[in-house]
């Protein structure tokens, strides 16, 4: 699972525009596994709404309403994960049963109190049982309606129309009336919110039964969920509508399928949208809002500091602000934790960036923001994850953007501790340079960034000097004290007295051991 992924091409942080449509649908697979779903759920369920839009001859301002709809239907359900988390244990496994009940039912609802607590001691799941008797089916229902608003504050962050805004607004009315928040029923729901919740259902039934299912559903919730007059356009022709989602392409068929009317972005516009989605996914946890920024804020700054090209400081700040979307995937019952995790725990939260670059790897400009967010948790000496890089296969830009993470997350609160001052955070991540987990540069530059005087310059791993690090690269090529001292201009006892500092500096006894030294803390290949 953690095999490398083919290279993307290179990205253009500076390139004229980037569709909206890539932003959105790499943010939909995260959605997908919020809901415990397959990823490509959301994508298929936003052709679906495409065919269907077709069979009505929507015109093309109509379509574009329908595309970003469905694409962004469910966007904020995981904006009080921490709710769901503290009342049913898990949220991706309660949201995950979404499909398997009807809404407002007698059976959904039995579902639901069946997850009460779920996880917890009997005492504990009784004392929850409680409070959710009192109040909790209520902060429930309250939920619901603000999933919606909160997807269509995200709609009007990034620029979609008041439309587009309009219908996300609507997504979890019924035709009936009986919907979230209960103000609009029938012909009232904007056309777009009743496609894109029809083909929510209708893919999931497809997926799961065949034609058959999907055809049964439609049949089944006719004019009480479900437009009766779009739910008889499945029920007519199910083929037409359902025929060959199981096979195509579904990214490149979701972004082909992108109306002309579609947003583009550029300059500060793309910047002002990834950084909207950034805190938007921060929402997931009370313990991580606003981290993505803060960490765009230091990493950008200590691009800067450290001579990265603008071009390559702009990809760098664009990752930090993405490398957050795979903690989407993870329940909150782990995130917001309050004890130690288990091993299962741990290895679902080392498995984030990965997520995050599945998330982005199919956008030819997203995949390289990706394969550097994926490096967010990697470490020079090889205890990282989730591939466990070390050295030089860890790029600069990886470098700097784990330790601004670090140094941000540390912080900030978590369920387990407080939040560590600013000369705490300093000294741990010092503390990590010198043990040759983080690049030293790159964490004086981020300390620097984040306000922190600062000190003796260090530039590499083990206090060793840039005279010392020109010695020890020598050294692991195989050269005896002599050769070392005709390339460096110095006298053989020189060559030698650095050799010795630097055995003891790095705890070395052999050219071997110096060697793995130098590989693992990225001093070699000397690429710079």
């Amino acid at each position: 699972m953690t095999g490398q992924l083919p290279r993307p091409r290179p990205a253009d942080p500076a390139q004229s525009t980037v569709r909206l449509a890539d932003l959105v649908a790499s943010l939909s697979l995260g959605i997908d596994l919020g809901f415990g779903q397959h990823m490509e759920h959301v994508l298929r369920q936003c052709l679906i709404a495409l065919r269907l839009a077709d069979r009505l001859g929507l015109d093309e301002a109509a379509r574009t309403t329908v595309y970003y709809t469905a694409l962004l239907v469910n966007v904020g359900c995981h904006t009080d994960a921490h709710e769901q988390a503290k009342w049913f244990g898990d949220d991706i496994s309660l949201k995950s049963g979404k499909y398997d009940h009807e809404q407002r039912g007698i059976v959904a609802a039995a579902a639901a109190m069946r997850h009460l607590g779920r996880g917890r001691a009997p005492l504990h799941r009784f004392q929850v049982g409680l409070e959710f008797a009192v109040s909790g089916r209520r902060q429930l229902d309250g939920m619901i309606s603000h999933h919606a608003e909160l997807a269509r504050s995200l709609a009007a962050e990034i620029g979609l129309s008041v439309d587009v805004q309009a219908a996300i607004g609507a997504s979890y009315e019924r035709w009936d009336g009986r919907g979230w928040p209960g103000e609009l029923h029938a012909g009232a729901i904007p056309v777009a919110a009743r496609l894109a919740q029809l083909a929510e259902y209708i893919e999931v039934a497809h997926r799961v039964g065949g034609l058959s299912s999907a055809v049964a559903l439609a049949g089944k919730r006719r004019g009480s969920q479900f437009d009766p007059d779009l739910a008889d356009l499945i029920v007519a022709d199910p083929a037409a509508i359902l025929g060959s989602l199981g096979t195509a392409r579904t990214w490149d068929s979701v972004i082909g399928a992108e109306p002309a009317l579609g947003r583009t972005l550029s300059g500060e516009q793309l910047d002002a949208a990834l950084l909207g989605v950034a805190n938007f996914v921060d929402l997931k946890s009370p313990y991580m809002l606003g981290h993505a920024s803060a960490v765009a804020r230091l990493a950008d700054s200590a691009g800067r500091q450290l001579g990265l090209p603008a071009d390559d400081v702009a990809q760098l700040r664009r990752a930090a602000l993405v490398s957050g979307f795979g903690r989407l995937g993870i329940s909150n019952s782990i995130w917001d934790k309050p004890g130690p995790l288990g091993a299962g725990e741990l290895e679902r939260v080392r498995l984030h960036p990965y997520l995050t670059e599945r998330m982005l790897h199919q956008s030819d400009w997203l995949a390289p923001l990706g394969a550097i967010a994926v490096q967010l948790r990697e470490r020079l000496d090889g205890s990282g994850y989730p591939r466990g890089l070390s050295g030089p296969a860890i790029t600069k830009a990886g470098r700097v953007l784990g330790a601004a993470d670090a140094y941000q997350s540390m912080r900030e609160p978590r369920p387990y501790r407080e939040a560590l001052t600013a000369g705490q955070a300093a000294a741990e991540l010092r503390a990590d340079a010198v043990a040759g987990k983080l690049a030293a540069d790159a964490a004086e530059a981020v300390l620097s960034a984040a306000g922190h005087p600062s000190l003796r310059r260090i530039d590499q791993p083990a206090g060793l000097t840039a005279r010392e690090v020109d010695v020890l690269r020598l050294v692991a090529r195989g050269m005896s004290s002599r050769q070392i001292a005709d390339r460096l201009i110095i006298s053989p006892k020189t060559a030698r007295n650095h050799i010795e500092h630097i055995y003891i500096k790095i705890d070395a006894s052999s050219r071997v051991t110096a060697s793995l030294f130098a590989v693992r803390n990225g001093l070699l290949p000397d690429v710079e």
